[in-house]
């Protein structure tokens, strides 16, 4: 308990301080998406919806992917009546869930014929396992958007230039990856406290940027380049699995004072998705719309390869 909330103070003075002393960029960029198409997980809420309505305010066709057909298509309305793009349209699928996947997958390659950006943004900090009895922070933080983006790699490389844009945290600089707790138990850390959840989320998210790490090499003269970010401290649904009295006390604190709004978070995102000349960038981390310098592990390449191999064989591409 003392060293969890430790860690929540050390984030809280963070945030504080970024909010003090660092004007968060709006990203003012000029690119028009005519004729280009996009997927956006967790399109639905938060940073996700803010995000695919920037894309369709460019003129973008958005695949809201989402696992509530309900609320995904309540989005996609209120967002084609947002920007007038009628081309927003909802996607069911649940990153829990690697049949539900690889149907969606399936289902968008045979009716769509572009893939033009890939935005893994979905996540979460609950208990519990995957259908596919993976923990449930690795199944839908990691596991999940690393299955998608290779069922869906062909397709982008067909329309390169391309990107893959990967939504991180900065709290991944407090993760690490304890392969033998993956190997054992399909998860990144055990227990389900609040404390846990947390150090698995923190987790989870090095497992993002790694990925990206390891994806960029992979996709070396292909046209499609990959980026990580840390959106910033948004106030959102990412948290409502946690229910620790003092948690929500904290999280109640910092979303008033402290936590952004989700078209402020959505800004990096869309400076990692349509920023011209970063190609050469690919691979990166980025925060507040700028090129950050992560952690030697979170940049170590025998790590990102063995992460890489573990995910392949807990979705069974291996």
């Amino acid at each position: 308990m003392i060293l969890f909330l430790f860690i929540v103070c050390l984030l809280v003075a963070y945030f504080i301080c970024h909010r003090i002393f660092v004007q968060r960029k709006t990203f003012t960029g000029t690119a028009k998406l005519y004729g280009k198409t996009v997927i956006v997980t967790g399109g639905n809420t938060g940073i996700g919806k803010a995000t695919s309505a920037g894309l369709a305010m460019r003129g973008a066709r958005v695949i809201l992917a989402c696992r509530s057909k309900q609320r995904g298509e309540a989005a996609a309305q209120e967002i084609r009546k947002e920007t007038g793009n009628d081309a927003v349209i909802f996607m069911q699928l649940d990153l829990a869930s690697q049949k539900s996947i690889r149907s969606f997958a399936q289902t968008f390659l045979k009716a769509e014929h572009r893939l033009d950006l890939l935005i893994n943004n979905a996540g979460l900090a609950a208990p519990g396992r995957t259908e596919d009895g993976i923990g449930m922070i690795l199944g839908v933080n990691h596991i999940g958007p690393f299955l998608l983006t290779n069922l869906l790699l062909e397709r982008l490389k067909e329309c390169a230039p391309s990107r893959v844009v990967n939504v991180s945290s900065c709290g991944h600089d407090l993760g690490t990856i304890d392969f033998d707790c993956i190997n054992t138990h399909k998860k990144l850390a055990l227990g389900s406290s609040d404390a846990d959840l947390f150090r698995a989320y923190t987790h989870s998210k090095l497992c993002n940027v790694l990925f990206t790490h390891e994806l960029a090499k992979r996709l070396e003269g292909t046209g499609v380049t990959c980026y990580s970010l840390h959106p910033g401290s948004v106030r959102s649904e990412l948290a409502r699995d946690i229910n620790e009295w003092h948690t929500n006390i904290i999280k109640a604190f910092v979303n008033k004072f402290w936590a952004t709004d989700p078209v402020s978070g959505s800004q990096t995102t869309l400076y990692c998705a349509l920023q011209e000349n970063i190609e050469h960038l690919s691979g990166r981390y980025f925060s507040d719309s700028q090129l950050m310098q992560v952690k030697p592990e979170a940049r170590d390449d025998g790590i990102a390869k063995k992460l890489w191999d573990v995910s392949e064989k807990l979705c069974g591409m291996s």
